[in-house]
């Protein structure tokens, strides 16, 4: 397989992975409005995907474009054998590389010992890194300083550092300062300078209160660091990786609400196989889209009563009704 880390631009851009957000309908109103150089899928766990009850839910964050390329399948789990055979389906499905969640906070993710419950059981990660490298993709990992206190930070980054990755994202918080405190960069220099020693050709990304790529450069151009990763920062702006920073009317921000609506339709219909074994269609619930309204509503006079009447809508149709009528 190709290690398509290798032919990055540097600095390289990243949208993070984040659940139930970086879908493929999400990802390409990111692309449109200003793509990144990587997307990664939401997160996939393991077990689902390797069980066949819930493989098809699995199945769904995998879904992706050969227009979002190169583009990692973000996986979450505990089980070395489960990301084993995990990883070689990815590489026939077509995947550029697999990474790793060693970071997410969320309780019933702790709970199974997973995401960065692994800060506490580096003998289990490195087998999951190990299980990873199965089906020949690269291998990276996003995780956080630490688990309770930032002075963990040197001894976990450094054992992560000695598993032969392609590429290392730390959220420069730790898990219980979720993100109430703000990113420790002033870490960086000692992180780097580690890197440095130990694993100098794993590529190094940072993530954490980037707000768009000017920022990013920023702290390219003061720390040396290879990749930059930006998630809750597409939030407040979705053209946050453009490369010349700029207001947007709000015309723009409604094409791109409109896009939106376009993809999800094209999307929402999915197989789905039920317990009788015959192949029907399924479409998911409405009302997750509504956490994207106020990405594109917002900033500009009525918008919060706009949003207000947007959300009590039941689907596409009725969103574009309202539109149309502004």
């Amino acid at each position: 397989m190709v290690n398509f880390w290798n032919s990055l631009p540097k600095p390289f851009f990243l949208l993070a992975p984040m659940e139930s957000v970086t879908d493929v309908v999400f990802r390409h109103v990111i692309a449109s409005a200003a793509k990144p150089d990587i997307f990664f899928t939401e997160f996939v766990n393991a077990s689902s995907f390797c069980s066949e009850k819930g493989r098809q839910n699995a199945n769904r964050r995998l879904i992706f474009n050969n227009d979002e390329k190169p583009i990692i399948a973000q996986i979450w789990g505990n089980k070395p054998d489960e990301f084993a055979k995990m990883s070689v389906e990815l590489a026939r499905m077509g995947f550029s590389g697999i990474d790793i969640n060693m970071g997410c906070p969320d309780k019933s993710v702790l709970k199974t010992g997973s995401g960065s419950a692994l800060i506490q059981t580096p003998e289990i990660a490195s087998k999951l890194i190990k299980a990873a490298k199965s089906g020949g993709l690269p291998i990276s990992v996003k995780t956080r300083l630490g688990d309770i206190s930032i002075t963990e930070w040197h001894n976990w980054i450094e054992f992560l550092l000695k598993q032969d990755i392609a590429n290392l994202t730390i959220h420069l918080r730790t898990r219980k300062e979720m993100s109430k405190v703000g990113a420790h960069f002033e870490l960086i220099p000692k992180i780097k300078k580690l890197r440095d020693e130990i694993a100098p050709n794993t590529l190094l990304t940072i993530n954490g209160d980037i707000i768009n790529r000017q920022h990013g450069l920023e702290l390219v151009k003061e720390y040396g660091i290879e990749g930059v990763m930006i998630g809750r920062g597409v939030f407040t702006n979705p053209f946050a990786f453009e490369t010349k920073a700029k207001e947007h009317s709000r015309q723009e921000l409604l094409g791109l609400l409109n896009l939106h609506l376009d993809l999800y339709d094209r999307y929402s219909v999915v197989p789905h196989t039920h317990d009788d074994g015959i192949q029907k269609l399924m479409t998911p619930k409405f009302d997750p889209l509504k956490r994207f309204f106020k990405i594109y509503i917002r900033n500009f006079p009525g918008a919060s009563e706009l949003r207000e009447k947007m959300m009590s809508s039941k689907n596409t149709s009725k969103v574009r009704e309202i539109l149309r009528n502004l």
